[in-house]
């Protein structure tokens, strides 16, 4: 299914959709006829929100329903109303505000979303028409973004490592008119990005590590790069991980769908950026020369690494790409890594960890996530804590003992490699969700996304 079917062509048959509040409720039903009025009352329907009552005629077909509005404009109560309702095509009545109408029309789209690759029907969810005012051609790119994210994070590793997510990020390039390359296997080594071969030369030779580099828009524009960690599988190298939490690292590169979700965002919205894509792709595969514990890299940045542990890999790859970014100083610098179970426990499940050199682009990212029902949360760089990702015999070491704020030794460590005076943001997420929402199904999630092209669009585009 398109992400764009569930919405329907202006229908005279559509049935309207109500909203009402608790404190509204009584006004209409006295304008309405007696069975009408008996049939609300006999449902038990008391405009709470998130609730909704299906009114039908004599014959028994739905003319009317009524929903609970929320006065907090949840968008996600839109997605809940397209999963419950029974088919049929249905108009928003009432009149929303242009940004209410937008959320009202994302949050229905991404309820239609279901994972069908592999066999799985699609979800039955009631189409809609159009609402007024909805800005079309921003839900439009951003549920197929979002799509795209969840497709490739819930896509098993067999048909997503290094190479397919390569073809992935190049089919989007070719669909943008972007230019597309990748550095390879043991061009890595040639190239100078020496932490994303160690961490992935272990793979298969059909899977070896690349670093994937798309590029976008007019050369004198503002700079914007994204970083995404595409650790296509991370069975933990060496320091294996257990079964349990090994079950899941298909999704470890969720940070690299985030980057091409929002790649296609603004491109296809034409922002007037500059835009750099770079995914380090790899797998933390076990082999004979895989790396190993208290190895030591040199970077592309110089700095050394030791490695205290092979399953801290994430911010290495992430390391050599942060440094090829700023070689070209950007006007903005952003990553997404699914990088420490430590945010997890801080943040739990649903909340990105956001790490930020700059005040003013946290606070810019902070108030976009909390406007588009896409919340992040700052946590510090904290000074205090640099110590801790000093190595014993190289310059840094990838995994500080102790295990103590664990996400902020993490991003402290890429602090690192990101040059004095870009501002960089670091977005530490779960890129899952771990049971079904309205709208937000179980399985691969878009996190912190739409709030950071908002962030974007509101700095270069405004």
């Amino acid at each position: 299914m398109k992400p764009t079917d569930v919405f329907a062509a202006a229908d005279k048959g559509a049935v309207p959709l109500t909203g009402l509040t608790e404190g509204t409720l009584a006004a209409w039903k006295k304008k309405q006829p007696a069975p009408i009025r008996r049939w609300i009352e006999a449902g038990g329907f008391r405009a709470k929100p998130g609730t909704h009552a299906a009114v039908a005629d004599a014959a028994g077909n739905i003319v009317r329903v009524v929903y609970g509005e929320d006065e907090n404009r949840d968008m996600w109560a839109w997605a809940k109303l397209a999963q419950n309702l029974p088919a049929g095509t249905y108009r928003i009545e009432t009149k929303l505000k242009p940004a209410d109408a937008t959320a009202a029309a994302l949050a229905w789209a991404l309820a239609g979303y279901a994972f069908t690759r592999y066999g799985k029907k699609a979800a039955k969810v009631a189409r809609l028409v159009w609402p007024q005012g909805a800005d079309r051609a921003y839900v439009t790119a951003t549920v197929e973004a979002t799509f795209l994210v969840r497709d490739l994070i819930n896509t098993p590793t067999s048909d997503m490592g290094p190479a397919h997510l390569a073809a992935a990020a190049k089919t989007l390039a070719t669909r943008h008119k972007a230019s597309f390359s990748v550095v390879v296997g043991e061009q890595l080594l040639k190239k100078n990005f020496p932490s994303i071969h160690a961490v992935g030369r272990a793979s298969a030779a059909d899977r070896q590590p690349r670093l994937i580099d798309i590029r976008w828009g007019r050369k004198a524009a503002p700079k914007v790069t994204l970083v995404g960690k595409g650790v296509c599988f991370d069975t933990g190298g060496l320091d294996l991980k257990g079964s349990a939490n090994m079950k899941l690292m298909k999704k470890d590169m969720g940070g690299a769908a985030h980057v091409l979700g929002l790649a296609h965002m603004i491109m296809a919205a034409k922002l007037p950026v500059r835009l750099r894509v770079l995914i380090p792709a790899v797998e933390n595969s076990v082999s004979g020369n895989a790396m190993r514990p208290l190895d030591v890299i040199t970077s592309r940045k110089g700095l050394t690494v030791e490695i205290g542990n092979t399953d801290a890999e994430g911010r290495v790859i992430l390391s050599d790409a942060l440094a090829l970014a700023c070689e070209e100083k950007p006007a903005l610098l952003a990553d997404f890594a699914t990088l420490t179970g430590a945010a997890r426990v801080a943040l739990g499940t649903e909340l990105p960890a956001m790490f930020s050199n700059d005040d003013r682009l946290a606070d810019d990212l902070f108030a976009a996530g909390t406007a588009a029902a896409d919340p992040v949360w700052r946590l510090p760089l904290w000074p205090g804590y640099a110590k801790q990702v000093e190595g014993k015999v190289a310059d840094l070491t990838n995994a500080p003992e102790g295990g103590f704020a664990g996400a902020i030794t993490a991003a402290l460590f890429l602090e690192r490699f990101v040059a004095p005076g870009i501002p960089w943001v670091h977005l530490d997420l779960m890129a899952w969700n771990t049971a079904s929402r309205p709208g937000r199904p179980e399985g691969g999630e878009a996190m912190a996304m739409r709030a950071l092209y908002r962030a974007i669009e509101g700095r270069f585009a405004r």
